[in-house]
């Protein structure tokens, strides 16, 4: 899959990550590495739906069109496919969904 980043914080977090464990500690920053590792070996959004673990779902509202992956219990990556075939992925953020 064609993965994209929403902004250059999001790539440079990938690619370093030190970056990363600043933005967000240790265990999200690796399980951040990780999805998106996912979504480069995957051919199409198909693939990662088949995923458990991922919890892929689409979003609603003001952010439908967008789908969420589960980092952990409170943390997930917004994601937006695009693509004839959805095998491009942008990321759009990391967030923490439930709170403090």
């Amino acid at each position: 899959m064609d993965v994209r980043f929403g902004s250059r914080a999001l790539e440079d977090c990938y690619r370093n990550h030190t970056l990363g464990r600043s933005a967000w500690g240790e265990k999200i920053a690796t399980r951040y590495v990780q999805r998106v590792n996912q979504l480069y070996a995957a051919r199409s959004a198909a693939d990662l739906f088949t995923l458990k673990a991922l919890k892929l779902h689409p979003l609603k509202g003001k952010r439908k069109g967008q789908h969420a992956l589960r980092l952990d219990v409170d943390w997930r990556m917004v994601v937006r496919f695009e693509g004839e075939r959805w095998t491009v992925v942008r990321v759009e953020e990391v967030s923490k969904h439930y709170g403090d």
